[in-house]
């Protein structure tokens, strides 16, 4: 409790990031919340965001802890610690909207996908590279070894974008600790992917160099409910921001707009009927 203690003192001491501060859009009564990946932040998912907000979409995005300020910050925290402040952005949502769905890159879609294995009430998924399938346990060895031999930040992750020019707003350093926390984190949602009953729109790039395909393949063969899979054909990881983001924002649009209805603007009763069960025993 005392190291993430220090590590909020520490973040709270930083600043973010220009670009990389939380976007909350008020709309209508269908909202949506926009989670980013690890290491990045909401830069990578904000003109997405922006495209569902000037649909009519209530939208929140919010900065997950340990991001958008300096490395340093996100040493300490740990995969309870993203939950958390993804239920918590969940709880805050549902309760000035009627229905709600989630969209994601990365890391945020296995947030989304442990959020969704807890609330039956979230009408969808749109999970653009999600990490589902848990990485090895010999490449945790390695990563282990590292941190027993002092070492604590390997080389960054971010900004594998195929576009010329186009540079998503990450850490230049992986904290391993954390990442070992986000590989339990995704053990444990991988395990219960049959409580998944949503609809889920999987956007899955040919060439990620971050998470491999066969992520996507796991999702597809674990969850419960009907999954549409496209293929991006131009884009690596960080698709949001790449040749492909038209056509990711297009299908999003048109998958929110099945599942949660027409945007519209004339005010939500904001029943806030998603419980914090996610939060028992965890």
């Amino acid at each position: 409790m005392g190291l993430l203690g220090a590590g909020s003192m520490r973040q709270m001491a930083s600043s973010v990031l220009p670009g990389a501060e939380p976007m909350s859009r008020q709309g209508g009564p269908q909202g949506v919340l926009v989670l980013h990946g690890f290491t990045g932040n909401p830069q990578s998912m904000r003109p997405l965001g922006e495209v569902l907000a000037s649909a009519g979409f209530t939208v929140e995005l919010p900065l997950l802890p340990g991001h958008g300020t300096v490395v340093d910050d996100l040493i300490p925290k740990r995969f309870s610690d993203w939950t958390g402040a993804a239920e918590s952005a969940l709880t805050g949502l549902a309760s000035r909207c009627e229905s709600v769905a989630l969209v994601a890159l990365s890391m945020g879609g296995t947030l989304a996908l442990w959020l969704a294995e807890r609330h039956p009430e979230i009408r969808g998924l749109v999970l653009v590279n999600p990490m589902v399938d848990p990485p090895a346990q010999s490449f945790r060895d390695v990563l282990r070894g590292l941190i027993d031999s002092g070492t604590e930040v390997a080389p960054g992750v971010g900004s594998d974008i195929a576009r010329e020019g186009v540079v998503e707003l990450a850490y230049p350093g992986t904290p391993l600790a954390a990442a070992l926390s986000l590989f339990e984190g995704v053990d444990e949602v991988n395990a219960a992917l049959g409580e998944v009953r949503c609809p889920v729109l999987l956007l899955s790039s040919r060439q990620d160099h971050v998470v491999p395909s066969s992520s996507g393949d796991a999702l597809v063969a674990g969850v419960s409910g009907p999954v549409e899979r496209i293929w991006l054909e131009r884009s690596y990881h960080v698709a949001t921001l790449d040749y492909d983001a038209p056509d990711i924002e297009a299908r999003t649009l048109a998958f929110l707009t099945d599942v949660l209805g027409r945007p519209s603007t004339t005010g939500g009763s904001g029943t806030g009927s998603l419980t914090a069960a996610g939060t028992e025993g965890n």
